[in-house]
């Protein structure tokens, strides 16, 4: 069960209030569509850019990507980014496609959407590239505005930064958490199973020096508390701070609660005065 469009609203405003320059929301194989949702923070806030984290390529084609972003930078004064990403096998699967040579895939998508751009005479918004792996990487710094990264620790970043160069947008996603370690952890490895599942997220954990063992059970303590910062307001502002001193332009906050239905719009403004 998703929030209502009035708790959105109301979230957002304190969101906004708070000091928060972005929201970023994921677009899910049922459930949610990216652009209609994108549409709607838009509308209900005043100043925050609005990232799509990440919309899948697989869910509207590239002309469609690219009118809509044309589309609601202008209706919103230019506060949308488009985040794009090849997903996940099992998410791809559920809508009839097929995930083989996904980096070709997200070629094909780019060079379609700079032909619909050429026509339109310009591009409708920026593009980020969700990206782990080297190859990924180097596509967002080629093709697009830079990349968003997700699930990773502090020295993935600096790696990012390193392939991106210095030019590009790198927005980097960090999950939070409560102070007691036990608590914690437990609470974390509700979010770490999912992502462990799934082979883009383990074969980078892989490459930056974790082992199989490292990634079963939902993470070994390692992992965890080196993915999702606990502790803290002032340690997990520190660890926020490292991601940009690591190289992201953006460091955007998950807040991992009991209840997923629930908005944490109460951890976000605690966190806001310890990061000011």
């Amino acid at each position: 069960m998703q929030p209502s469009l009035e708790q959105t609203r109301e979230a957002l405003a304190r969101v906004e209030a708070a000091g928060y320059s972005s929201v970023w929301f994921p677009e899910r194989p049922v459930g949610t569509e990216a652009v209609s949702e994108a549409a709607v923070l838009l509308a209900a806030s005043e100043r925050l850019g609005v990232g799509t984290g990440i919309a899948s390529i697989w869910a509207r084609d590239a002309t469609a990507a690219a009118n809509a972003a044309r589309t609601l930078n202008a209706a919103f004064g230019g506060r949308l980014r488009l985040g794009l990403g090849v997903s996940h096998a099992p998410a791809v699967a559920m809508r009839g496609h097929d995930y083989d040579r996904p980096l070709t895939a997200m070629r094909r998508y780019l060079d379609a959407m700079d032909a619909a751009d050429e026509v339109a005479g310009g591009r409708g918004a920026p593009r980020l590239l969700a990206a782990l792996a080297p190859r990924m990487l180097e596509l967002a710094r080629d093709r697009a505005d830079g990349a968003h990264t997700y699930f990773v620790p502090v020295e993935h970043t600096a790696y990012a930064r390193e392939r991106l160069g210095g030019d590009r947008e790198l927005v980097v996603e960090q999950v939070v958490l409560e102070r007691d370690p036990v608590r914690a952890r437990e609470l974390a490895r509700t979010h770490t199973h999912r992502y462990l599942e799934l082979p883009n997220y383990r074969n980078n954990l892989i490459r930056l020096g974790f082992s199989e063992a490292d990634l079963e059970g939902g993470g070994s303590d390692e992992l965890v508390d080196r993915v999702v910062p606990w502790g803290s307001d002032e340690a997990v502002a520190e660890a926020l701070r490292a991601q940009h001193e690591a190289g992201a332009t953006e460091v955007l906050v998950q807040v991992i609660v009991d209840d997923p239905r629930r908005l944490p719009v109460e951890e976000l403004e605690r966190l806001a005065a310890a990061l000011a």
